[in-house]
């Protein structure tokens, strides 16, 4: 085929809805399609922080026109560099596209973001993975409704480098419509879960998934103090207890099971059976110089429970004292 330098802007009926302008440049092989704006997958990231930065690239790895923003520029430069645009101010990024996901350090970041906008955002979806409680979620989603705009909120069990794989799991909630609307580009980050229209409830079961975390860890972090002033390995024993806590799965679905009916099986054995252990348990933690504030509060919750008659009852039942006095 002979090299030709032509334009054709042709008109078919056949494709009136479609425009192409086909430019054939020195080769017939040189082709270029413009496709219209509003035909693209494109999306908005605000904010480039580890996890911010790790989206923007799941979404330019998966094809989208991805317009991103940071309140330092010279965080834009590698995602430049893989394919995305720098939007040169906040009012134009979130101009650029409908899908608008916020990741922030936090929800104070996130106030002061949307109050700095000034351009129209009806029409536009926000999605928040910012950290934050359900409180903060219920805010923003007011603000979005009172400018016509909708609001998910989102938050992320994962390590940024998890981002874009089944590993990652993203909690949603918010405007059910919304949602299903923007499905297709939220399942592009990870393994996705709609918790409900009400605006606070992926934030509420990030916040409990979070704390038991922690709960957890500080005390084994102590655990640890205990056994190695005992002269034990530490690392053998971190083994051997994540082996043990295989068994916990059941027990903690039997716990809630009990506190939702109210009726408390003896679990772990009857209080008084296990009231009489605390006492070896604290002291052995105070002969090590360990903290023993959750053992104390635990003794305090089953004595009370114990004088009050239930002392047949299981660990469940104190559930009752907590929030009481």
């Amino acid at each position: 085929m002979r090299n030709t330098t032509a334009t054709l802007d042709f008109l078919c009926e056949e494709y009136s809805n479609r425009t192409f302008n086909i430019q054939l440049n020195m080769n017939i092989d040189n082709i270029k399609t413009e496709i219209p704006h509003n035909k693209r997958k494109s999306v908005t990231v605000l904010g480039l922080g580890n996890m911010g930065a790790a989206i923007a690239h799941t979404f330019i790895n998966q094809g989208y026109d991805t317009v991103v923003w940071n309140r330092s520029a010279e965080k834009c430069k590698p995602l430049i560099q893989a394919g995305a645009t720098a939007a040169e101010t906040l009012d134009g990024a979130v101009a650029a596209s409908k899908t608008i996901v916020i990741c922030l350090l936090n929800n104070t970041a996130v106030d002061e973001v949307l109050r700095q906008l000034t351009g129209a955002v009806a029409g536009k979806v926000f999605i928040n993975l910012t950290s934050g409680t359900p409180a903060q979620a219920r805010v923003f989603a007011e603000w979005a409704e009172r400018r016509n705009a909708s609001y998910i909120d989102g938050k992320i069990l994962a390590d940024p480098t998890d981002v874009g794989t089944p590993k990652a799991q993203f909690m949603f909630s918010g405007q059910s419509s919304a949602f299903v609307s923007q499905k297709h580009v939220l399942k592009k980050l990870g393994t996705i879960t709609y918790y409900g229209e009400e605006p606070g409830a992926a934030a509420a079961e990030f916040m409990a998934q979070v704390a038991m975390g922690y709960e957890l860890l500080i005390g084994f972090l102590h655990t640890l103090r205990l056994v190695q002033a005992e002269g034990i390995d530490i690392e053998a024993f971190a083994h051997r207890i994540a082996a043990t806590l295989g068994g916990y799965s059941s027990l903690l679905v039997g716990l809630s099971t009990a506190i939702k009916s109210g009726k408390y099986s003896p679990d772990l054995g009857p209080l008084y059976v296990q009231a009489a252990l605390f006492d070896d348990l604290i002291g052995h933690r105070e002969s090590q110089d360990v903290e023993t504030v959750r053992m104390r509060e635990v003794k305090s919750l089953m004595d009370r429970r114990i004088e009050d008659g239930h002392g047949d009852q299981g660990f469940s039942s104190l559930f009752e004292l907590l929030g009481k006095q």
